[in-house]
């Protein structure tokens, strides 16, 4: 019992003789915090519009890459989709020209749907020419319309 008294004299003794280095560090922390704060001011002061250039474009970086992300995000499958089968048939639509309209109303080219469907250019001319004659449309936006007031895209 005595010496656990006599070791909690000890640390209160070492604690009382370190109270100055604790002190003299505490100091030193605090001048060396003061000092970096007024280079940070120093700092801003002498590069201001520079920061301010710096911020604007970091928020539209920041801005684009949001509406890139938004814009060009992978739009999940329409596989419930069938379309109107009836309206399909009716029109005499083959299932080639249907694939073609399909492309079209993605937003394809004429050479980058040959290229998805591996046929030449021509034979994507023809199959737009027969789309748009089946459909009673004089252009591709024409026709688009008119397959989606008849459920046959999405």
């Amino acid at each position: 019992m005595v010496q656990k008294a006599q070791r909690k004299q000890g640390l209160a003794d070492r604690l009382r003789a370190a109270r100055p280095v604790f002190l003299y560090g505490a100091i030193l922390a605090a001048g060396t915090f003061l000092l970096s704060w007024l280079d940070y001011q120093r700092l801003a002061r002498s590069f201001a519009g520079e920061i301010q250039i710096f911020l604007v474009a970091a928020l539209f970086m920041a801005l684009g890459i949001w509406a890139g992300a938004r814009l060009f995000a992978a739009r999940p499958p329409a596989s419930d989709f069938s379309g109107n089968p009836e309206a399909q048939r009716t029109l005499g639509l083959s299932e080639r020209e249907m694939e073609v309209l399909a492309l079209i109303a993605d937003g394809l080219a004429n050479k980058e749907i040959a290229a998805r469907l591996n046929v030449s250019p021509n034979t994507v001319k023809t199959h737009v020419a027969r789309v748009l004659e089946k459909l009673g449309a004089r252009r591709r936006t024409e026709a688009l319309a008119r397959a989606r007031e008849l459920g046959m895209l999405p």
